[in-house]
């Protein structure tokens, strides 16, 4: 705790010393004036000809930083040049105010969201955590020597995280699988970008509607914010889903918060003067079309706020899965596959499939490494692992190194004698159907 303060501290010296350098200028201009590009004409004012001047100057910083209040003292003379530099004999108070609101805009960034990471596993009263990752790997290793026993008298729904209806489909390869194995599979059709009471809305009605046509109950796995909102479907509606739901996985989801959302929305910040929340707002919703709650129902602000109200039923079954990124120097090399595309068929041969790749390994682990470094913080580059633990729940947090997207892309350097993203699926949802079955166990012999 002492290391990460003080590197907290030496990270708010350095930027503050960077940007004092800028401040300075800036309060120099706020106090003696701007120079002005300007097209002097002599302006008649009751038989007095005096100097109008037309500022062209260009704002250094965003409308949404806070205005300075330039005074300018007008000189009466008149000049014939069309570049003048007027000056101030007074120096303005707004320079030290703005000094001042800088150095607490760099103090709020440096900080972040060092207080809120991990916030539910120090809050009174939340139940302890359960490690399943021992029993979840020897799942996996029998369902990778072709042994499976996930029921056929569960309907399986698979729920996205953000941005899913802006990528490929992932969870389709679960899906038709399962299928194979006769299993009953579902891909819950919602707008990933909604916001989390939204998408909860609506994989109740889709749980209901699933119940009511197979008469199964339903296994639900959730991953990313796709976690968060079938958690929230089953906190806020669960008079109504008890008898429908048999138990939940949510698969790197940010159960407590993001400290990436968090650091975006978080007001007070330097990034306040690149409009970083409006930049955004319009991805979301003008480029997406979603809805910008989608993202603040991230944070953890609203995090906390939610399960203040709402909480999961602590006889629901649920199994926390989170993992970390590989942050070596030769990920940064990584390409993530995420789509294909065919080239033009000429004469009589075949068409020829190309690849799609981006950097996306790459991203995720530069966001770990800073995580990391900047709070301490394990992730995947997107979730803390502690923030992916739901309390109560049976946690697994497997030793191989996976980033974010993992479970969505499939990367061109993956280890085939390593398990893959259905199989990893299917592993969570049998240890779902075991914890089950031992609490089901534990409540007849207590009632016994």
């Amino acid at each position: 705790m002492e290391a990460a303060n003080t590197n907290e501290e030496e990270s708010s010296i350095r930027i503050t010393v960077i940007l004092f350098t800028l401040c300075k200028e800036k309060v120099l201009k706020a106090g003696r004036g701007f120079l002005l590009t300007s097209s002097i004409a002599p302006i008649n004012y009751d038989g007095q000809e005096v100097v109008g001047f037309k500022e062209l100057r260009e704002p250094l910083l965003s409308n949404s930083a806070p205005p300075v209040h330039d005074e300018i003292t007008r000189n009466s003379d008149c000049s014939q040049n069309s570049d003048v530099i007027v000056h101030s004999d007074q120096t303005s108070p707004s320079g030290i105010s703005v000094f001042q609101g800088l150095i607490e805009r760099v103090r709020r960034t440096v900080h972040g969201s060092s207080d809120d990471i991990g916030w539910l596993q120090r809050a009174p009263g939340m139940p302890f955590i359960e490690d399943g990752t021992e029993r979840f790997n020897n799942i996996l290793d029998n369902i990778m020597h072709g042994i499976h026993v996930l029921p056929n008298s569960r309907v399986y729904l698979l729920v996205p995280g953000l941005f899913s209806n802006h990528g490929p489909l992932y969870f389709t390869s679960t899906k038709a699988t399962f299928s194979k194995m006769e299993l009953t599979c579902h891909i819950a059709k919602i707008h990933s970008e909604a916001s989390v009471e939204k998408n909860a809305r609506e994989i109740k009605e889709y749980i209901e509607e699933v119940y009511w046509g197979s008469k199964k109950r339903v296994l639900l796995l959730g991953h990313s914010k796709g976690g968060v909102d079938a958690a929230a479907a089953l906190s806020m509606y669960w008079p109504e889903l008890r008898d429908k739901v048999a138990g939940h996985a949510l698969a790197q989801s940010p159960y407590g918060g993001s400290p990436i959302a968090s650091n975006i929305m978080r007001e007070g910040q330097i990034g306040d003067y690149f409009n970083l929340r409006k930049l955004m707002e319009i991805l979301i919703c003008k480029v997406i079309k979603g809805d910008f709650q989608s993202l603040e129902d991230l944070t953890y602000e609203k995090r906390k706020e939610f399960l203040r109200k709402h909480h999961l039923p602590k006889e629901l079954p649920v199994v926390s899965f989170h993992t970390e990124a590989n942050i070596s120097p030769a990920v940064l090399a990584t390409l993530s596959r995420v789509a294909h595309t065919e080239l033009p068929v000429f004469s009589n041969s075949a068409a020829t499939v190309l690849p799609v790749v981006v950097p996306l390994g790459a991203t995720l682990a530069a966001c770990a490494q800073l995580l990391q470094t900047r709070y301490g913080e394990k992730s995947d580059g997107l979730v803390t692992c502690r923030d992916a633990e739901v309390p109560g729940s049976v946690v697994v947090h497997p030793k191989r190194k996976l980033d974010h997207a993992w479970m969505v892309y499939s990367s061109t350097n993956d280890d085939p004698l390593e398990p893959d993203a259905l199989q990893v699926c299917e592993a969570l949802l049998t240890l779902v159907v075991e914890v089950g079955l031992r609490n089901k166990h534990y409540l007849s012999v207590k009632h016994e």
